[in-house]
């Protein structure tokens, strides 16, 4: 498709499973390099996923996927029943690398779970297994974010300027992205707008990432810091809030990058549409509101440093929680694959998604 080949022809891939080995793009080094790393071991991964090499709630259930048959490669000799008892092992580790996606634990699940009712007498045909299910987990997240894209397209008029949140773009996925999906979808069919991205404190995934591939892209994109977004849509500018999510309770609380919910208070406040991007893989139907989705809390030094300068007094306490929850009645609609979702969101998301 034209859309998928916007986006593949002008960034590398996130997550890459070639000959059997699993490549990340270090995105921590974006935009001054593109440093791709060949991963070998369950440890390097969990740390990749840990570090935030690769992130974005897709992109890491894809990664985590990938990341049990590198744990699982140089066991194919093992006695069947072994290699399933280090499987399950192996699974959980790499699932506690970050608590708030639900895309990782979901989809190293569905690894374990496939791998289990598989009819195979040997280790190394149960690894095959493995694979298989984790290619199909990759392609089927390309099918996720087309799907997101074309439901999501015809909310972008002529003129609008939209407003988004850290990065939920194609490098948080395996193409196009979640809120970034749209917007990929509509510059393709000729539809002018232009993208305000929000830096995203502290990690600066919204400078660092977004900016940089919409700019890459040639879409119009302006960057600006957090705290201008309450100004920026004073001034009429902003007609459209987009963000993505890296969790979905059951009632449509959405769990997203810290200061996503004042973006949110303040669409409110000014009348603009708020929605939330997210495929099915992402709605946690065992959560019933967000007070039960954890909430990632990282290390001082992200905040008490920029830059690798430090810019904080030294032994001052620290708060670092990586995401917040925003409420559902805040949220205009959730842009999934099959459709939009609008209030009242447990009923509805039960009845499309069961």
């Amino acid at each position: 498709m034209l859309e998928t080949k916007l986006i593949a022809d002008t960034l590398p891939m996130a997550v890459t499973w070639e000959d059997g080995d699993l490549f990340l793009l270090d995105q921590t080094q974006l935009p001054l390099a593109t440093v791709i790393e060949k991963q070998e071991t369950a440890e390097q991964v969990w740390e990749s996923i840990r570090l935030l090499k690769v992130r974005g709630a897709p992109a890491i259930g894809v990664a985590g996927a990938y990341g049990l048959c590198v744990a699982m490669k140089g066991d194919t000799d093992l006695p069947l029943s072994d290699f399933i008892e280090k499987m399950d092992k192996q699974a959980a580790y790499l699932d506690s690398s970050r608590p708030t996606a639900v895309n990782l634990g979901w989809g190293l699940r569905r690894m374990v779970r496939t791998a289990k009712a598989a009819q195979v007498s040997t280790a190394a045909e149960l690894y095959n297994v493995l694979v298989a299910e984790a290619i199909a987990i990759h392609e089927e997240d390309k099918r996720l974010c087309i799907g997101m894209g074309e439901n999501g397209a015809p909310l972008i008029k002529e003129g609008m300027g939209i407003l988004t949140h850290c990065n939920a773009g194609s490098l948080a996925t395996s193409i196009l992205g979640t809120a970034t999906a749209p917007m990929y979808m509509a510059h393709n069919q000729g539809v002018k707008f232009r993208v305000y991205a929000d830096e995203t404190r502290p990690l600066l995934q919204g400078a660092r990432l977004t900016s940089w591939e919409l700019q890459q892209a040639g879409i119009d994109v302006t960057l600006i810091t957090d705290n201008m977004a309450a100004h920026i849509m004073s001034q009429g500018l902003i007609d459209m809030v987009i963000t993505g999510t890296d969790r979905v309770a059951a009632n449509g609380d959405v769990a997203n990058k810290i200061g996503t919910m004042g973006v949110a208070i303040l669409a409110k406040h000014f009348g603009i549409p708020f929605y939330v991007a997210c495929p099915s893989s992402t709605i946690d139907h065992d959560t019933p509101s967000g007070e039960g989705i954890p909430i990632e809390e990282r290390e001082d030094y992200e905040v008490t440093e920029f830059g690798a300068r430090r810019t904080a007094p030294e032994g001052i306490k620290v708060r670092n929680p990586a995401f917040d929850v925003t409420p559902n009645e805040l949220v205009t609609g959730l842009i999934t694959e099959k459709q939009i979702i609008t209030a009242p969101y447990t009923e509805n998301i039960k009845a499309l998604f069961g």
